[in-house]
C-alpha cells in the first residue's frame, strides 16, 4: 500500500471510484450523499464512516435509500426538511439488497486497495441495478408489504386506501396482526391503522 494514510486512502476511493461511478449513472454528490432525483422519487446512496476510526483502521457502511414525494404525503406528520434530508421510504444496508457486499467496508494497513475497489464498484453496481428496478411508490409499499413489516405500514394504509385497494389494505392488516398481535406494542398499532381504516 505503500504507506498511504487510511483516511487519505479512503478519500482516494471516493474520488477516483465511486464519484466516477456515481457520475457516470447521473447521481449528483452532497458531502458523502450520491443522489438522483427522478420524477417522483429520489435515489440515495450515503457513505457513512464509523465514529470508532482510528489511524489504522477505517470502517464504513454503505447505505442505500429511496424518498418518495408521493409517500411523504401520506406520512402523519408532513416532512419539514428537504427531499435529500427528509425521511427515507425505501431504506437498507447494501448487504440487504447485494448479497455478495460485507456487513461493512474495512480498510486496514495490510489491505489490497485495488481489490477493495475492484469488489465495491461490482456491488455498488448490483445495488443500483436493484434500487433503480423500483420505480414508483407502490413498488416500494409492495416491497414492504411482502416482508410483512411495520416499516411504512401507517403510509402503506392510507397509500392502499387511496388507491381504492381495500382488500389489499385488509389483507395486509390480517397479516400484521398474525405476526405482531402477541407482542405489547400492537394495541398502539392497531389503534393508528384503525383512524386510518376507519374501523370501529
Amino acid at each position: 500500500m505503500g504507506g498511504i494514510p487510511l483516511q487519505e486512502l479512503f478519500k482516494a476511493i471516493i474520488t477516483k471510484d465511486v464519484k466516477p461511478f456515481f457520475s457516470k449513472h447521473d447521481y449528483l454528490k452532497k458531502d458523502l450523499n450520491f443522489y438522483k432525483p427522478d420524477e417522483t422519487l429520489i435515489y440515495k446512496f450515503n457513505i457513512q464512516k464509523s465514529k470508532a476510526n482510528t489511524w489504522n483502521h477505517v470502517l464504513f457502511y454503505i447505505n442505500c435509500s429511496i424518498h418518495s414525494t408521493e409517500l411523504a404525503l401520506l406520512q402523519s406528520t408532513p416532512p419539514s426538511a428537504s427531499p435529500l434530508e427528509a425521511k427515507s421510504h425505501f431504506t437498507s444496508r447494501i448487504r440487504e439488497i447485494c448479497p455478495s457486499a460485507p456487513d461493512h467496508y474495512s480498510l486496514t494497513p495490510d489491505i489490497d486497495p485495488d481489490q477493495l475497489s475492484d469488489e465495491l464498484m461490482l456491488q455498488l453496481e448490483e445495488a443500483l441495478t436493484f434500487m433503480h428496478s423500483i420505480t414508483s411508490a407502490r413498488a416500494i409499499v409492495d416491497y414492504y408489504m411482502a416482508r410483512v413489516a411495520l416499516h411504512l405500514s401507517e403510509e402503506t394504509f392510507r397509500f392502499l386506501l387511496q388507491a381504492g385497494d381495500t382488500e389489499a389494505a385488509g389483507q395486509y392488516l390480517k397479516q400484521l396482526q398474525l405476526k405482531y398481535g402477541a407482542e405489547k406494542r400492537w394495541a398502539i398499532f392497531e389503534k393508528k391503522y384503525a383512524g386510518i381504516l376507519g374501523v370501529r
